[in-house]
């Protein structure tokens, strides 16, 4: 994928990366330093077990990994996954890359047997692009919790129902 003058590549990252997964992470300015290691947490997971319980998706700019996501299958549900982390370094933001990597991670949940989507995410002002970039991509609002995360920070739960993968099958007449 071409995003500006830069070719954006879509992978799997490696232990290698893991310096600038918390860069980027804190790079947004909006995680809290227990979400930042939490966020390492499940990027160390994906990494050591690829698609056990979590599965990353790096997007690099030449070799330098510039965003990523990390999604897997929801414990006790039958084929509904979450994306738990998509994050893309602000000095890139706004190119296209989060989508790619949107793109990418639904088709890899739909190619798994995935049927539903769930994304929790923050109500607070400064996650505003945040809500707007999954309503954008189709997402719907389906829950909201006052006071999850803290005092006057509510909890909001996007869902995205997939369509099964289409096989393409030869009409005879």
């Amino acid at each position: 994928m071409s995003v500006g003058d830069a070719v954006i590549t879509l992978r799997a990252p490696s232990a290698a990366d893991r310096p600038r997964v918390r860069e980027s992470v804190q790079a947004t300015a909006v995680f809290r330093p227990d979400e930042v290691a939490v966020a390492l947490e499940v990027f160390d997971d994906a990494i050591a077990d690829p698609e056990a319980d979590y599965t990353a998706l790096g997007a690099f700019e030449d070799s330098r990994l510039v965003g990523f996501s990390l999604y897997g299958p929801t414990p006790c549900t039958l084929a509904t996954w979450d994306i738990y982390w998509i994050v893309v370094d602000p000095a890139v933001q706004r190119r296209g890359i989060g989508r790619q990597l949107m793109f990418a991670s639904e088709e890899a949940i739909r190619s798994r047997g995935g049927r539903l989507i769930v994304i929790e995410t923050s109500s607070r002002p400064d996650y505003g692009p945040t809500r707007a970039f999954y309503e954008v991509l189709d997402y719907t609002r389906a829950a909201h919790i006052a006071d999850y995360y803290a005092p006057g920070d509510d909890l909001i739960v996007y869902t995205k129902h997939l369509a099964p993968p289409t096989t393409e099958t030869a009409h005879h007449g």
